[in-house]
């Protein structure tokens, strides 16, 4: 058993960014048994050179995952570091008899890690204490970009609406969110370097085709693991809160709360709160699973 292992390489703030970045990538990816006996030694023997090259294998995830947070207005450098720890809490608890990759195990835990970093860093006053405000708060930009409104400052009725029916939150809680994170997303396209003459683009460094079958196996599990977690967290909801959360959630597109209301004959703020109640319920049950099979730290 090894008694060391060598350092990762630093970030050293935005300006260290290409310099890490193109760091690396010198770091090769793994073959699923060249992992499984890595991990294996690691597990059994606590290798650490074994954790080190798991972990390095891994850190071009860590940056595509963090670049998908870009937006909130934090810097880059930090995002990736806090990935990182998510990526080394990952290995430390990573068990390769389950079958399954490593990537696939890490992306909740490199997630976790960055989403968390946010949530400090924008602080419960900025973004609200709710469930609903947090959903919110990490998923507007998304549906933004659904509907082509990312680089729009300010949001239509109608979308407004829309986000606040597909979120469960009220309107003025939509308008008042976008507000707070308006800036704009930094587009991987965008030189490396402010004069744009040397470095390349951001998604130069990221970019490599050599793990495309990996990401696409990984994706594919997580996927189906996912699914998984969702079916055994619906058998948690009554059969009215389960019909409103597949139409409301689950299908495309979705059915209106006018719809809803005629079926059940209530009226559409009954079925917001029935929709609002069941997915926080069917988010507890997922959280409870993700746990039993450690996939997720408990608070």
């Amino acid at each position: 058993m090894t008694t060391h292992a060598a350092a990762l390489p630093v970030l050293q703030g935005e300006s260290g960014l290409a310099h890490y970045l193109r760091e690396i990538r010198s770091y090769p990816m793994l073959e699923a048994n060249e992992e499984f006996i890595l991990a294996k030694s690691w597990k059994e023997h606590g290798d650490l050179d074994a954790a080190h090259k798991l972990v390095t294998s891994h850190l071009r995830l860590v940056a595509k995952i963090a670049m998908g947070y870009r937006g909130y207005g934090l810097p880059l450098s930090d995002l990736i570091a806090e990935g990182n720890v998510g990526m080394m809490q990952a290995v430390k608890r990573f068990d390769p008899d389950r079958g399954f990759r490593l990537a696939t195990y890490a992306m909740w835990w490199i997630r976790a890690a960055i989403q968390e970093y946010i949530l400090h860093s924008w602080s419960l006053v900025k973004i609200g204490t709710t469930a609903a405000q947090k959903r919110l708060f990490f998923n507007l930009r998304r549906l933004k970009r659904d509907m082509r409104a990312i680089d729009d400052g300010d949001l239509s009725p109608e979308q407004v609406t829309h986000i606040a029916d597909t979120l469960a939150v009220t309107e003025a809680e939509v308008v008042s969110m976008n507000g707070r994170m308006l800036g704009g997303d930094q587009s991987l396209n965008a030189p490396m370097r402010a004069d744009g003459e040397s470095g390349g683009e951001w998604q130069d460094w990221l970019a490599d085709d050599s793990e495309s079958q990996e990401h696409k196996l990984g994706a594919a599990q997580e996927t189906a693991h996912r699914q998984r977690l969702l079916a055994q967290a619906m058998l948690g909801l009554d059969p009215r809160e389960r019909e409103i959360i597949m139409a409301r959630r689950l299908k495309d597109p979705a059915d209106t709360l006018e719809d809803l209301s005629q079926h059940f004959g209530v009226s559409r703020e009954r079925i917001r709160q029935i929709e609002a109640r069941a997915f926080e319920k069917l988010q507890d049950n997922i959280k409870k699973e993700a746990v039993k099979e450690g996939l997720l730290i408990e608070a």
